[in-house]
C-alpha cells in the first residue's frame, strides 16, 4: 500500500480516521490486572503478630484494601502506556503529512520518507492503513495540528526524550528533499515550541538531524556531520564531545524510551538513531585519537 500524491479524495470518509481511534482507545481500555496479593500477606502476619488470630483476620481485611490500591495502580500505569503508544503512533502520521504540506506541495521525496518510516517500524497491513490515514488527513487538514498537539503533549507530558525522538522524526521528513524552507521551518518550531522544548533545543535538534541528512548525502564531511549529530562543535574538548555523546545516548536507548511510552513499532527507529550517534562518536574518536 502506497501513499498516493493526489490530494483529491472526495470518496473519502472521516470515519476512518475516528474509527482508527476508537480502535485504539478499546484495546487501551482491555487491561489485565495483575494478581497482587502482598499487601494480605504482610497484613496477616503482622496483625498475627500484634492480636493473634483476630489480628490477623484485621490485618487481613486491611491488607486487601491495600492491595486493590496497588492493583488499581498497576492497571493504570499500563492503561496510560497504551494511551501514550495510541497518541505517539497517531500524532506522528498526521504531524508529518502536516510538515510535508507546510511549504504548499508533498514532495515524493516526502512520500517516500513517510513510507520508509512505516517500513522501518515493520507495521502489519492494518498499522500501516492506519498510519497512512493519519498522514492523509494531516497532509489534506482534516486533523487539526494544535489539537493533535496538545493530545501529544497531554499523553507524554514529561518525557523529554519522547518529545525529542517525535521532532527528530518529523525534521527527518522535512528533510528528504535536500534541505526546509521558512515554511517547514517555522511549521517545525511551531511545534516544537508547542511541545515544551526551547528555542535553543529546536536549533540544536535542527542541526544535529540536519548533519545526520548531509551525511546521508554526502554533501558534508563525514567528520563535520559527526560533530553535528553530537551537536558539539568542531573545538569542543574530548570532554565535552564525550558527555555529549553519553547525554544523547542516554536519552535514545530503545529499552528506556519504550519504558516511557514510545511504540514497540518505534524500536527500530530508536535502535538506528542510537547507531548514528556511536557512529559519530567513533568518528570524532578516531579523528582525534581518543581512547
Amino acid at each position: 500500500m502506497r501513499i498516493r500524491r493526489c490530494p483529491r479524495r472526495s470518496t473519502r470518509r472521516p470515519s476512518r480516521w475516528i474509527s482508527a481511534r476508537s480502535t485504539r482507545r478499546t484495546r487501551a481500555a482491555v487491561i489485565s490486572t495483575p494478581n497482587i496479593w502482598i499487601g494480605k500477606i504482610l497484613g496477616a502476619i503482622f496483625g498475627g503478630l500484634a492480636g493473634g488470630w483476630v489480628g490477623a483476620l484485621i490485618g487481613l481485611v486491611i491488607g486487601n484494601f491495600f492491595d486493590r490500591g496497588l492493583a488499581r495502580k498497576a492497571a493504570g500505569g499500563a492503561g496510560h502506556r497504551q494511551m501514550v503508544h495510541a497518541a505517539f503512533f497517531r500524532s506522528v502520521f498526521v504531524v508529518m503529512g502536516h510538515v510535508c504540506k507546510a511549504d504548499g506541495r508533498v514532495s515524493q521525496a516526502e512520500i517516500r520518507i513517510a513510507e520508509q518510516v512505516m517500513t522501518r517500524m515493520d507495521l502489519n497491513p492494518t498499522q500501516r492503513e492506519e498510519a497512512i490515514s493519519y498522514f492523509s488527513a494531516g497532509r489534506d487538514g482534516e486533523a487539526d495540528l494544535d489539537q493533535t498537539l496538545e493530545e501529544f503533549r497531554r499523553y507524554c507530558r514529561g518525557h523529554v526524550q519522547l518529545v525529542r525522538v517525535f521532532l527528530e522524526i518529523q525534521i527527518q521528513a522535512a528533510l528528504a528533499d535536500g534541505s526546509f524552507d521558512d515554511a517547514e521551518r517555522d511549521m517545525l518550531r511551531r511545534i516544537a515550541l508547542g511541545l515544551g522544548l526551547s528555542e535553543e533545543d529546536f536549533a540544536r535538534l535542527e542541526t544535529m538531524m540536519g548533519g545526520h541528512a548531509s551525511n546521508q548525502t554526502g554533501s558534508e564531511s563525514e567528520l563535520e556531520a559527526a560533530y553535528d549529530t553530537l551537536g558539539v562543535s568542531a573545538d569542543a574538548s574530548d570532554a565535552e564531545v564525550k558527555k555529549a555523546w553519553r547525554k544523547l545516548m542516554s536519552e535514545h536507548h530503545p529499552d528506556k524510551l519504550v519504558a516511557k511510552g514510545l511504540p514497540e513499532e518505534m524500536m527500530r527507529i530508536a535502535k538506528e538513531r542510537a547507531q548514528d550517534i556511536q557512529k559519530a562518536y567513533d568518528t570524532i574518536k578516531t579523528a582525534r585519537g581518543m581512547r
